[in-house]
């Protein structure tokens, strides 16, 4: 074996499972976050120009996994903190878990009485550290390792799912789907990807019938828009078996993800009937149970399992009503979240946090805390948070959450 055979492997050993990026944000922000009404309609820029782009005549293997990037970003264990930055400019990312998007949603009119929200993202370059807009994509799930970056164009349900390179920009394979696709979520291990299908796009808003005509209230319409889901694997050709999983009366965006050992997916999202316990699914679309270790998580907690598989991160489900954040909050500003037993549910520790994001290891996590008592306008960060201590380490600004169209920045976290 030469030294670049070495090289390679010892960087694939390096590589463990990827933290979920958390779907289903229209839920939670309308569901979890009180179904904010939006008061004020400003004009929203046309779409970009559409891309044009040629398939690679070699499919992309483990998601860039066998790439070699700088240390800081993707090799690296360490923290890299910018507490004086909301949205970041620069890497936020603390162990396995780095930010490695972000993205804004705003209302975008149709017409008079109907809108959708639409998402601009901002790209993290794995060569930089930085973070770049790009307006070209609507929906955007990043792999671990952080190279590859499945994309899906402006236009929802799109045609066609992109495969693109993260430090480069460019769209090296592009995959022609026979559905409409709206959501994306690799796999654990990068190698596959799950693409849930729509008949319309799945973030549609209506007028209120007694709202002004320049300052009317909007709100989610909750349509049954889901038809199911594609599953790709990334080493082949083609464009996957689709299985029909239409939403369930609830509807809105319901987006399927990977359990912890991929042979199960779930839905994230579909309204509050399954706000505290998400539908399961088997690989063929059949419901099933849930994988013992999951049976007890919600899918509007985005860190799930701890990465040994011993610890759940939940909200304390049992003591705050549905439609809330799961952290349970107090009045000094401090905001708690319960860290519980994957395969009883039984409590073992609180961890400060008001909503759990990603574990950086199977003692810490990355977490929004609130920053505001409670009866000031809500602000919050991003913070490094142990298991069995109260301290909190900054890693972004102050997030501001204003009442206008535009939604304030939402983390994607993926394993680098």
């Amino acid at each position: 074996m030469n030294v670049e055979e070495l090289v390679r492997d010892a960087l694939r050993e390096l590589a463990v499972e990827e933290a979920a990026a958390g779907p289903g944000f229209t839920d939670r922000v309308l569901a979890v976050r009180r179904r904010r009404r939006i008061h004020r309609l400003v004009s929203v820029a046309a779409a970009t120009a559409a891309v044009v782009a040629v398939s690679v005549a070699v499919p992309m293997l483990n998601a860039g996994r066998d790439d070699v990037r700088p240390a800081s970003v993707t090799q690296g264990d360490g923290i890299s903190a910018h507490s004086d930055q909301s949205p970041p400019s620069g890497l936020i990312a603390a162990g396995r878990s780095a930010l490695a998007a972000y993205y804004t949603t705003a209302l975008v009119a149709k017409n008079e009485k109907e809108a959708t929200f639409e998402r601009t993202y901002w790209l993290l370059d794995p060569d930089t550290g930085k973070y770049k807009k790009d307006t070209r994509w609507s929906f955007v799930a990043v792999a671990p390792g952080l190279k590859t970056a499945a994309v899906l164009e402006r236009t929802l349900p799109a045609a066609r799912i992109g495969l693109l390179d993260l430090a480069t920009g460019e769209v090296e394979r592009w995959i022609p789907v026979g559905k409409g696709v709206a959501g994306l979520a690799f796999s654990n291990d990068g190698t596959e990807l799950v693409a849930t299908t729509y008949s319309e796009h799945p973030d549609p808003l209506e007028k209120l019938d007694d709202a002004e005509e320049d300052e009317g209230e909007w709100t989610s319409t909750h349509r049954v828009s889901r038809t199911g889901f594609l599953l790709l694997d990334l080493a082949e050709r083609g464009g996957g078996i689709w299985h029909r999983v239409p939403s369930s009366p609830a509807g809105g965006r319901a987006d399927f993800a990977f359990t912890r050992d991929g042979k199960h997916l779930f839905a994230a999202g579909g309204g509050l009937s399954t706000l505290i316990r998400p539908e399961f699914y088997d690989l063929s679309g059949k419901e099933t149970a849930a994988p013992a270790n999951e049976k007890h998580l919600r899918w509007d907690v985005p860190a799930r399992l701890s990465p040994n598989g011993k610890l759940a991160a939940l909200g304390p489900a049992e003591e705050v009503e549905p439609a809330v954040a799961p952290g349970h909050r107090t009045m000094a500003g401090k905001s708690y979240s319960f860290v519980k037993d994957p395969l009883t549910g039984k409590e073992i520790t609180k961890v400060r946090g008001d909503e759990l994001l990603a574990w950086v290891d199977d003692q810490r996590l990355i977490a929004w805390e609130r920053t505001t008592v409670e009866d000031e306008t809500y602000k919050d960060r991003l913070v490094l948070v142990t298991i069995g201590s109260d301290k909190v380490v900054p890693l972004s600004g102050v997030r501001e959450h204003p009442e206008t169209d535009q939604a304030p920045w939402e983390p994607v976290f993926a394993e680098r």
